[in-house]
């Protein structure tokens, strides 16, 4: 089984919780011993745990994997696509990807309130550094309510027009016939009047 770990790429995404929309900042990342730590946090509590290189290889091969970029691969998708869920316990939480029995879960112990400080730290500072080498590659993004004119992206720019002669839309008036727009309506009678004198 080949493991192409020299291209391991940590992964940062939010995870929704499905029971109770509770949301998560669900991260993983390359160890130096080879195996890899994976784990979630609300912003104040953070769980994780680490997977050795035995426990991986257990993995690939009970849910058909390749490699471990596959399994993370894996993980982001199931909490993008909402199918994740956390369990919460007193000292631990478990981490299901699916609804299923035979779908992957994880336990993951919590860690005391120093180390989730310092955990959480770790990655407000991963995140800034991957928007900063986003930035730094001419990649767009936005995560700021004020709007940036050089920020945005292209979906959101106007549609290129055709060369070509430029027709004027008139803009139809109130009382303009839709059917021969440079007539009026012709208003209903409302009756004869008559004169009491």
């Amino acid at each position: 089984m080949e493991q192409n770990n020299s291209e391991f790429k940590s992964v940062l995404c939010t995870l929704l919780d499905k029971n109770d929309q509770s949301k998560y900042v669900f991260f993983t990342q390359k160890r130096s011993a080879g195996d890899i730590s994976i784990g979630f946090t609300n912003g104040e509590d953070v769980w994780k745990t680490y997977l050795s290189e035995e426990n991986l290889s257990r993995l690939f091969k009970t849910f058909s994997l390749k490699s471990t970029e596959d399994y993370t691969f894996k993980l982001k998708c199931a909490c993008k696509a909402g199918r994740a869920f956390v369990k919460l316990q007193e000292d631990s939480a478990v981490l299901h990807l699916g609804a299923e029995p035979t779908d992957l879960s994880l336990s993951l112990p919590k860690l005391t309130d120093s180390e989730g400080k310092t955990e959480v730290k770790d990655l407000l500072f991963k995140m800034a550094d991957s928007l900063q080498q986003l930035e730094s590659q001419g990649s767009t993004y936005s995560f700021s309510p004020v709007k940036s004119p050089q920020k945005r992206s292209a979906e959101f720019e106007p549609r290129k027009q055709h060369k070509g002669p430029v027709v004027a839309v008139r803009k139809r008036l109130p009382g303009d016939s839709l059917i021969n727009p440079g007539t009026k309506r012709k208003k209903p009678a409302t009756g004869v009047a008559f004169d009491d004198e």
